[in-house]
């Protein structure tokens, strides 16, 4: 579980960003605020299984586990796919709203917001912690929230 959100947040602090494509600016408050959230709950994660979760012999081959590793894993694949989806929807130069098309964006409107949230609870699933379950209800609060922004 901690490699797994180690694998998430190396992606999602280092791969990423190297990734995007010249865009609005991020404020630097709004990057602020993102970092200290991000240090906080890596921190609280991290704590919370190297310290505090045990788990019974064979838990990692129990259905809770299988079943939220495999939530985690199809959601991160989803949220990989959505950027993607994301990063080439303009070509150089272009300008204007552009709606995109093929992956989980047939489905729903917000497909990276929607893989992010499954990729959590899954984790959250997985891990069996109130800190896991808390981080993937505060992602879905704040992505449904923007998910729906993004809709209208």
């Amino acid at each position: 579980n901690t490699i797994n959100f180690l694998f998430f947040v190396c992606y999602r602090a280092l791969i990423f960003p190297l990734l995007i494509r010249e865009g609005k600016p991020t404020p630097f408050f709004t990057f602020v605020l993102a970092l200290l959230f991000c240090a906080f709950n890596g921190y609280l994660q991290g704590r919370s299984l190297t310290t505090y979760a045990t788990y019974p012999p064979g838990w990692l081959g129990g259905s809770r586990f299988i079943t939220g590793f495999l939530g985690w894993l199809i959601g991160m694949a989803i949220n990989i796919h959505s950027d993607h989806i994301l990063r080439n929807l303009r070509k150089p130069g272009e300008t204007g709203y552009k709606i995109p098309r093929g992956g989980m964006f047939e489905y729903v409107s917000g497909a990276n917001f929607f893989g992010e949230i499954l990729e959590w609870f899954g984790f959250a699933l997985a891990c069996c912690t109130i800190e896991s379950f808390a981080f993937a209800l505060c992602t879905l609060f704040i992505l449904s929230s923007r998910a729906r922004q993004h809709h209208k």
